[in-house]
């Protein structure tokens, strides 16, 4: 139901003739509250073709993006984990400018951030977070003294995504060779 309400109001002086009073009319309507609260609440929400559509909207989206994102992921897991390598063999270089040889197999890499029993010249840690860093997958680095892979002096590496010995791709094994 609609509801109106007039309301007479005395315009401003001079704007009609002397001695005559001009009235503004102002009408307000309002609709009954019970009928707008209907009104309301049959309006509030959407349907379910509106909710459908946008479903297929975000599949069709997470089905084109997913994957790429996915392979963005493994890349930089790769490129994380060679990172790893230079910085450790460059710790490995200093460590040998330090104490005249690498670390041992038994001292391992532990030796860059700890001092090996009697070694005097060790002047480290040599690294600056002071604990050793995971590959790119959360494993520990491997390292191995006298080098098998290819590795001059020593082989430093990573088993990769499967954290198996060789592969393709993300699970190629990376190191230093």
């Amino acid at each position: 139901m609609l509801h109106c309400d007039i309301v007479l109001a005395p315009s401003f002086p001079g704007g009609a003739a002397s001695g005559q009073r001009d009235q503004d009319v102002t009408v307000a309507c309002r609709r009954d509250g019970n009928e707008l609260a209907k009104r309301r609440r049959r309006q509030a929400g959407f349907t379910l073709i509106e909710l459908v559509i946008v479903m297929a909207i975000i599949a069709m989206l997470a089905a084109l993006i997913g994957p790429r994102l996915i392979g963005q992921l493994g890349e930089s897991r790769v490129k994380s984990t060679k990172a790893q390598v230079e910085m450790l063999s460059t710790a490995l270089d200093s460590f040998r400018i330090d104490n005249r040889r690498y670390p041992t197999q038994q001292e391992g890499l532990k030796a860059l951030i700890e001092k090996p029993d009697g070694l005097n010249t060790w002047a480290g840690p040599y690294l600056s977070k002071r604990q050793l860093p995971k590959d790119g997958w959360g494993a520990d680095f491997l390292y191995q003294v006298p080098p098998t892979r290819g590795g001059l002096d020593y082989d430093l590496f990573s088993l990769g995504a499967d954290g198996q010995p060789g592969g393709q791709g993300e699970n190629a094994d990376l190191g230093n060779w």
